[in-house]
């Protein structure tokens, strides 16, 4: 079976509409931390880089009166529930082993756990742990790593070779 690559994952149609909403910068940025924390922690690289690039696709954006309104959005955030479905969805569509896309749906839904009425510690897998640590090196206040921008062409390099770095390490 051909691997699903990050490039693959980035370019699909469905990837790009729920990247735009949680910020290209912060899903690339936050999947070549994950695969450094991954080859350190000796997780399997293939699904920590994945689940990082996808671990927010699951956003929405909360306006009041014209105007973002962060507070709000904490309050009824679910985003890691509607991410971790999206990202089961368009693994298999891509063609990812079920099991694997499996995997990436769970690290996607516990990389945070802002949305449960109790914490997560000690709980999670090492692959969850490392989603959720990549994910919190990037984060800035009220939300403002989500706008950081990055040119699409740009996000496709980065991925492209943190694709290398990745099958470089699958093979050994």
């Amino acid at each position: 079976m051909k691997r699903v690559t990050l490039v693959d994952v980035f370019k699909h149609r469905i990837t790009q509409k729920y990247l735009q909403r949680s910020g290209i910068n912060h899903a690339v940025t936050v999947a070549g931390y994950a695969y450094d924390m991954a080859v350190e922690a000796g997780v399997d690289p293939d699904l920590a880089t994945k689940s990082a690039l996808l671990h927010d696709m699951g956003h929405y954006e909360w306006y009041r009166d014209g105007k973002w309104d962060y507070d709000e959005y904490r309050k009824h955030d679910i985003h890691a529930i509607k991410g971790a479905e999206r990202a089961h969805k368009l693994l298999i569509r891509l063609g990812e082993d079920r099991l694997r896309a499996k995997e990436v749906s769970l690290a996607v839904l516990l990389h945070t756990d802002s949305y449960l009425p109790f914490g997560l510690d000690g709980k999670r897998t090492d692959l969850q742990e490392v989603v959720r640590k990549a994910d919190e090196k990037d984060e800035q206040p009220m939300g403002l790593h989500h706008y950081k921008e990055m040119d699409k062409s740009m996000a496709v390099q980065l991925l492209h070779e943190l694709d290398k770095k990745v099958e470089g390490e699958m093979a050994g």
